[in-house]
């Protein structure tokens, strides 16, 4: 007995179509351009200034001081300059902070040419270098949910980490290795006229308005409470915080005494100086990959899910350098640290700038650096304490464990659900405008050219949309701690900053 088909039957279904993405945008790309330009001048610095500073002192109390001089004000103006972010524009923080930058680097030229640097110039140059990073990565992190759309948030932040990491560890050192080579001025001179040309790129690339105007004036000091309260109370950040924090506590005390196990003819991999540069740029090449993966393993897995994965093996492959004591091996586990790393970063990012209201971005981000910031230096000391008390196993293993635990904690309270609804309840409080509608390339009408707003959501497409943050990074941090003269590597986690 024979069965029969319609031809309409018989016909093969075609999967529904997966429409395009959205489009990030040429005032995302400018934005870009400008992280670009003021991370190279990082790198620059990076390299060349405690080079500089060998040339006025061999001390290493002194020398140190540079690192703890950029540091500082994360410390002392962190939550300030998140109280400035939101109550001005984001673009012409950005612009402000990068003229500072620049007329900064301008003396430290300017006293070379008349042969009067000394390390006390150099430390007041670092913190006000320090200080002008703290404004301008805080108003740089609030600012990408304004300019591309919420579906692209991944795809925007892993493209800031992947441009902070090139420029910072494979481009800067070797132009400051260059500059060198022309005079001492010229390790400042490029950097200045870098912070001119990404204070040009905002200025012209990126036109409006980004201020989120608020129907109630309040004193700066309640906007700061307001803001570690938010943090403190929120049912994600507030775990996501204080494991990102002792992370990068961990991280940051680890890698403080990593080139004593990898350098010298005593040490454990026995390696040259010059080949530990190298190695290290292992981590790198892992970051910028990872940066380019996170939004499509996202989709794939889940943002929490692959968020506290990564975290979970980034605290785990601390540990490898202690039980497999080999070149290779280093390098294979800084390049998956680099990778997980940089994945974990561009998800916290993105997923902070979705579930804190628009117009407590900059509060919530400095209230987040001043504590996964300031646990940093104190994981240093702590883990050279250690390490001169029981060794530097001591300190690996130590780390891994601190890591390890912290990451347990998040995972056991954070959900992807309590996500959703925290993202549901920024949307229901930020209602879109009917004028924001996006041209072909991403960016508003002309109408919409004034981001000026009561609390609305701003964004360009359908809602809102760092260093990894950026820096970096989780940059908690939301941007990466970038390759400069700080600690080789980026913050484990950049969970809210």
């Amino acid at each position: 007995m024979s069965t029969q088909h319609s031809p309409a039957a018989a016909a093969p279904v075609e999967p529904p179509a997966v429409p395009p993405a959205e489009p990030l945008g040429r005032r995302f790309t400018a934005a870009l351009g400008a992280t670009g330009a003021a991370n190279l001048a990082d790198g620059v610095l990076g390299m060349g200034v405690p080079l500089v500073a060998l040339t006025l002192t061999r001390s290493p109390g002194q020398i140190a001081l540079i690192t703890a001089a950029a540091w500082l004000p994360w410390l002392l103006l962190g939550l300030v300059a998140g109280v400035l972010v939101d109550r001005q524009d984001r673009r012409v923080v950005q612009i402000v902070a990068m003229a500072v930058r620049a007329a900064v680097l301008a003396s430290a030229v300017g006293l070379i040419a008349t042969d009067r640097l000394t390390m006390a110039a150099l430390v007041v140059i670092a913190l006000v270098y320090g200080a002008t990073e703290v404004f301008a990565d805080l108003a740089a992190g609030a600012l990408v949910p304004d300019l591309v759309p919420r579906s692209r948030l991944g795809a925007a932040n892993g493209r800031t980490l992947a441009v902070q990491t090139v420029t910072n560890s494979f481009v800067g050192a070797p132009i400051a290795g260059a500059v060198l080579t022309l005079g001492t001025g010229w390790v400042f001179g490029v950097p200045a006229a870098l912070a001119v040309a990404a204070a040009v790129l905002l200025w012209r690339g990126i036109p409006g308005r980004y201020r989120h105007e608020r129907t109630e004036r309040k004193r700066a000091g309640r906007e700061v409470v307001e803001g570690v309260t938010f943090l403190a109370k929120h049912r994600v950040l507030g775990p996501l915080l204080l494991s990102g924090s002792l992370m990068n506590m961990a991280s940051t005390g680890y890698f403080a005494v990593f080139v004593l196990w990898a350098v010298g003819p005593g040490s454990e991999l026995g390696m040259r100086a010059e080949h530990y540069t190298l190695l290290a740029a292992t981590l790198a090449v892992g970051a910028v990959g990872g940066s380019f993966v996170a939004e499509a393993l996202t989709r794939r897995v889940g943002e929490v899910r692959l968020m506290l994965g990564c975290w979970l093996a980034n605290s785990l492959l601390l540990v490898v350098p202690v039980l497999v004591r080999s070149v290779g091996a280093v390098a294979v586990t800084l390049f998956l640290l680099g990778f997980t790393n940089t994945i974990g970063n561009v998800i916290s990012m993105s997923m902070r700038q979705r579930i804190v209201p628009a117009t407590m971005l900059g509060r919530v981000g400095g209230a987040g650096r001043t504590l996964g910031y300031g646990l940093m230096p104190v994981g240093a000391l702590l883990a050279g304490f250690v390490a001169e008390t029981w060794g530097l196993e001591a300190v690996f293993v130590g780390g891994t464990a601190l890591a390890v635990l912290a990451t347990l904690g998040s995972m056991a309270v954070v959900r992807q659900r309590l996500v959703d609804e925290a993202e549901a309840a920024v949307l229901a409080a930020e209602p879109r405008t009917d004028d924001e509608t996006p041209h072909d390339d991403g960016t508003p009408s002309d109408d919409a050219d004034t981001h000026a707003t009561t609390g609305g959501d701003v964004r360009p497409t359908a809602a809102q949309g760092v260093l990894d943050e950026t820096v970096t990074t989780a940059r908690t941090p939301d941007e990466p701690v970038r390759a400069d003269a700080r600690p080789v590597t980026r913050p484990l986690a950049e969970a809210t900053a």
